[in-house]
């Protein structure tokens, strides 16, 4: 029985929101009207993910995590999907959430597996999700690998809430500074030093340097925004072109300190995702080629193809993620431990934690380099703007002298 989304008015004429199993849109309305409600709009959300109002976005990282253990806990305990489904559809608060629940079940009702039903929703089941699920509902395994899939979704959670974090503090502090530095270049500085310029005295450069600034940025200020707007854009735009796009990824992994870190968690997230395959039985080869998706880097994601066309011909693991060249020596020496000692995915799993580690000092250094040297840079500049201020105030004090 399909699932509709529906928006309807209740008696006092506010507005209400929710999910309900029906044969048809035209049967929900009628069980909304039974219930006194007015409905407004009833779309279906299972059968086309890409459709509705609670479909149309996927679930946040930490949701997914949690809808992911609450059902692992739930099936563990030994109910059937459809009845785990259903509870979690009545304790959810989340609209969203109950609404993609519901779809779910609608869908395993009908005789569909879980991986089939999540597979409506790519937006929320990456194809890693669907992979490894399938792959648990084969092996009877399907609490564990939904344990290990709420792992990794809590995992690149906190590693994109890491990334952020280390670069918030310096870009507000960056984005500050040009506020008040632009401040006192468009509205200070022209007030008290064209004081100076009553007087006929011959300007120190300092003063006319910073003068001319001034009246450039009080003059084509919007105009140099409007540039660096476009510009903006037009970068986005042109990285939309995968050439572009694979020749600026592959300058950023040639930068000293930048490369480091993006060829650390580019490695960190492909193991651990290639460790959450293999332990849930999915072939290397297939394995592979769902990882290669999730790696963002271009060149990285290229040489994860390659390596498994190394690997169909029979080159060991290891030695073809190697030959790329693209990752780092110690994940490669774990992966190579685990292929001689038949524990792939449990060193597959500690090279992804080795890499998280290298990740996050790195992180700590950058941001701790990186606010400093901002607060360096903007105290150099005003202290450019103060001397250029002073320097005519103490020329004169010698002129009266």
């Amino acid at each position: 029985m399909p699932a509709f989304a529906y928006q309807a008015l209740d008696a006092d004429g506010r507005t209400c929101r929710g999910v309900l199993q029906g044969d048809t849109a035209r049967a929900v309305r009628g069980s909304l009207r039974e219930r006194g409600l007015s409905p407004l709009e009833v779309q279906e959300v299972a059968g086309d993910a890409r459709r509705g109002p609670f479909a149309a976005r996927g679930l946040s990282g930490h949701q997914v995590a949690l809808l992911t253990r609450q059902l692992a806990t739930l099936i563990g305990a030994g109910l059937p999907i459809d009845e785990a489904l259903a509870a979690l559809s009545e304790q959810s608060e989340n609209e969203r959430q109950r609404a993609l629940t519901v779809a779910l079940r609608s869908r395993v009702m009908e005789g569909a597996s879980l991986a089939q039903a999540m597979a409506q929703f790519p937006e929320t089941f990456p194809d890693v999700f669907r992979a490894s699920v399938g792959a648990g509902e084969q092996s009877g395994q399907l609490d564990e690998v939904l344990e290990k899939l709420a792992d990794h979704a809590e995992a690149r959670d906190a590693l994109a809430q890491k990334l952020l974090g280390a670069l918030a503090y310096p870009l507000l502090l960056t984005l500050v500074a040009v506020a008040v530095v632009t401040g006192l270049l468009t509205f200070v500085v022209p007030q008290i030093v064209g004081v100076f310029q009553g007087t006929g005295q011959t300007l120190p450069m300092a003063t006319r340097t910073l003068l001319a600034i001034s009246d450039f940025l009080r003059a084509w200020g919007w105009l140099l925004a409007a540039v660096l707007a476009l510009a903006g854009v037009a970068a986005a735009l042109a990285l939309r072109r995968e050439p572009l796009r694979r020749r600026w990824h592959a300058l950023l992994l040639r930068l000293p300190l930048l490369g480091r870190l993006i060829r650390a968690a580019n490695t960190a997230r492909a193991a651990r995702t290639l460790a959450l395959l293999s332990a849930s039985a999915v072939p290397l080869l297939e394995a592979l080629s769902i990882t290669a998706q999730v790696v963002p880097n271009l060149p990285m994601r290229e040489a994860l193809r390659r390596a498994a066309l190394r690997v169909r011909e029979g080159v060991p693991f290891a030695r073809a993620l190697g030959d790329t060249g693209h990752f780092p020596p110690v994940a490669l020496r774990l992966i190579a431990s685990g292929e001689r000692s038949g524990q792939l995915p449990r060193m597959l799993d500690q090279a992804a934690r080795q890499q998280q580690r290298d990740l996050d000092r790195w992180l700590t250094a950058l941001a701790s380099i990186l606010g400093p040297l901002v607060i360096l840079i903007v105290g150099t500049l005003v202290l450019f703007i103060v001397l250029a201020i002073l320097l005519p105030i103490f020329e004169m004090n010698r002129m009266v002298k």
